[in-house]
């Protein structure tokens, strides 16, 4: 070993130092003895060590002592190791001294040392702080004894004149705003590698991961070369000398998809000039391996930080009354206004709001449907900037309308199944499976989410609703029990369990949708929907295809009747025979941590309240939750949307890291 590490301290993390380690030398066999040597014995300098190895005995024997010799067996090897890296060249030396029968020296061979130090160094054991050549630095390992570095995503933007992951740009600015200095930024998302070359070569994966030297400017802050990146593979370091280290920063610039696996190896060689016009000669080379960090959805179970929403003409009062609700859950409220969403109110359908995560950092990423309608730019002029990352994938052929929407991307809480462990839940993707044609999720994406591994997708069935939304049948909320949450699925046979209920209570002459603003004024009471012969049978269709969803999610979260509740619904289905809500649709509704934003479904009203409502409530508030129903008839249930559909919830990550989860 070389020189040890120690660690600079900035802004309260650990930011990790160079190492060196010095590759062993190779050795001199007995067969340089001069004729009639029985034995030998060995001197060497301080800075030496030197190992004798016999045929048939495994373990070496250290030379110790100035009088020790040794019989001159055949197949004897001596092997010569440095302890540290030369000040200078031949300053150290090993010196065999050959003796005949009676002990009568001979003769004397020496050998001059130059150690050279080398070694490309990472946070291999994950805790913030590069240590010295690590034995897992070349290989990556999930699970909390697993091992390897970790490379996030630089998707984020600090500047209006910095692109976000351009890894073409030469030179990288910095303004030293709070004293850091770490490249890019005061909190820059980049990773740090250090080594110690002589004539060294660097050679990323051709996917591009730049990589960048630590010099300081003192007029600019940091200023920082790219050295490697697509467009250059290899870049040539002169040797500093003696204990001199060098830091390097690499960044990556996409998330694991359908072509990229996610893992990166960056190499150190060390070159030997032999001639004029003669390539230089490979001795050592070390090699080091990241992972690029996944992209991550939060669940509804985690705390909400922003609730983002469109103002529209026709929302204000839904926006003031979401304003209380975010108060009650200590969130905050982001408006989008017009001249950003461009007459476009499905937030949810637009965006999903995650995060990346490594040991020394994590930050909020959005990632941008492939839907392109008024709040294409919302992404990018709104969220993307300092420790808010951006991710889009753009299809290479149009999008297929609703199912692209994110909408169809729900993820569960954490789950157990068959005692294999999800901590981060796993993604619900809407598909047309079963059916033998139909819409599905564009592939890109699709395998984008398949790619992240640390959320394995479960795909459903949705293509039986209009708009093909999985958020349109299921949803999770937390709960204060040991379960920690509950799956609650569209149910029109609850809803029609509840109908017969009331007309059995002589309530059948209870009208919906009073104070209804919808286009459809006709009276409907309990006994005209449990008499309709089509309604019904149109809704038994709608259950089946529900309850094929349920016998999925049951096996694949893992789950128990006793872990889902069945709200009330109903449907009809359209000229297309797709299904579209027949009230506005209490499933999909927003979670604030104990406060839902659930669309008013205007039903029957049975002794002064609506008996959906009052349902509801003896299903979710015994779970600690706090009920609070919203009209959206207006602005969103009569363009086929719900409360969800219209806002979208930014959450705190995981207290899990990702890299302790084993796919």
């Amino acid at each position: 070993p070389g020189v040890i590490p120690v660690p600079r301290q900035e802004q309260g993390r650990k930011v990790p130092a160079v190492s060196v380690e010095t590759p062993a030398i190779p050795g001199v066999s007995g067969r340089a003895a001069p004729a009639g040597a029985v034995a030998f014995g060995v001197k060497h300098t301080e800075g030496v060590s030197v190992d004798v190895l016999f045929r048939g005995r495994a373990e070496p024997e250290p030379v110790s002592g100035a009088g020790a010799r040794w019989p001159l067996d055949e197949g004897t090897v001596l092997r010569f190791s440095m302890s540290r890296a030369s000040s200078e060249v031949n300053d150290n030396k090993v010196t065999v001294s050959f003796y005949a029968e009676g002990g009568k020296p001979i003769n004397q061979a020496g050998v001059f040392l130059t150690g050279v130090g080398i070694s490309l160094d990472v946070d291999a054991d994950r805790d913030g702080v590069v240590e010295k050549n690590s034995p897992n630095k070349a290989s990556w390992a999930w699970g909390p004894e697993g091992h390897g570095a970790i490379l996030l995503v630089s998707c984020d933007k600090e500047f209006p004149f910095i692109p976000p992951s351009d890894c073409d740009s030469e030179p990288v600015f910095s303004r030293e705003g709070n004293g850091s200095s770490n490249p890019l930024s005061p909190k820059s998302p980049l990773s740090p590698l250090c080594g110690n070359p002589e004539e060294t070569s660097g050679n990323p994966d051709k996917r591009g991961f730049p990589v960048f030297p630590f010099p300081a400017d003192p007029f600019f802050g940091q200023r920082y070369v790219q050295v490697l990146g697509r467009r250059k593979l290899f870049h040539a370091v002169p040797y500093p000398g003696g204990a001199a280290e060098l830091h390097f920063f690499v960044e990556g610039l996409r998330f694991p998809d359908e072509t990229f696996s996610g893992l990166v190896s960056i190499h150190v060689s060390l070159l030997e000039p032999l001639a004029e016009g003669i390539p230089h000669s490979p001795i050592f080379t070390d090699t080091v391996v990241f992972r690029v960090a996944p992209w991550i959805m939060t669940p509804n179970t985690l705390a909400p930080v922003n609730l983002l929403v469109c103002s529209m003409k026709d929302n204000y009062l839904f926006t003031k009354e979401i304003q209380s609700l975010v108060a009650k859950a200590g969130c905050k409220l982001k408006v989008c206004f017009g001249y950003i969403n461009r007459g476009d109110r499905w937030m949810q359908d637009e965006i999903e709001l995650g995060y990346t995560q490594a040991p020394h950092k994590s930050f909020p990423v959005v990632l941008d449907s492939p839907r392109e309608r008024g709040m294409e730019q919302l992404p990018v002029k709104e969220l993307l900037g300092p420790d808010f990352g951006y991710v889009h994938k753009e299809p290479l052929f149009e999008a297929t309308a609703s199912l692209d929407s994110f909408g169809n991307v729900e993820v569960s809480p954490p789950v157990s199944v068959a005692g294999k462990e999800y901590p981060l839940g796993r993604i619900l993707i809407g598909s047309s499976f079963p059916a033998s044609a139909g819409r599905r999720m564009t592939r890109l994406v699709r395998d984008f989410l398949y790619a992240q591994r640390v959320q394995a997708p479960v795909e459903l069935y949705s293509d039986w609703l209009a708009m093909g939304n999985v958020n349109e049948f299921v949803t999770f909320v937390p709960s204060s029990d040991k379960k920690r949450f509950r799956m609650l699925l569209a149910s029109p046979a609850a809803c029609y369990r509840l109908f017969r209920e009331k007309q059995k209570e002589g309530q059948g002459e209870a009208t919906m949708f009073k104070g209804y603003s919808g286009t459809d004024t006709k009276r409907v009471t309990i006994n005209k929907v449990l008499s309709n012969d089509v309604l019904a049978q149109q809704n038994q269709y709608v259950q089946r295809c529900i309850d094929w969803n349920r016998d999925i999610l049951k096996k694949e979260l893992g789950l128990l009747e006793e872990d889902i509740i069945d709200l009330p619904a109903l449907f009809k289905l359209d000229k297309q025979g797709k299904a579209v809500p027949y009230f506005p649709n209490t499933v999909t509704m927003m979670v604030l941590a104990k406060d839902l934003g659930i669309p008013k479904p205007f039903g029957p009203v049975a002794g002064g309240e609506c008996c959906l409502e009052r349902r509801i409530r003896a299903l979710l508030e015994p779970l600690g939750l706090r009920c609070l129903f919203l009209e959206d008839v207006a602005s969103y249930h009569g363009s086929l949307g719900e409360v969800r559909c219209g806002t979208c919830v930014q959450r705190r990550p995981f207290a899990f890291q990702w890299w302790h989860f084993a796919p």
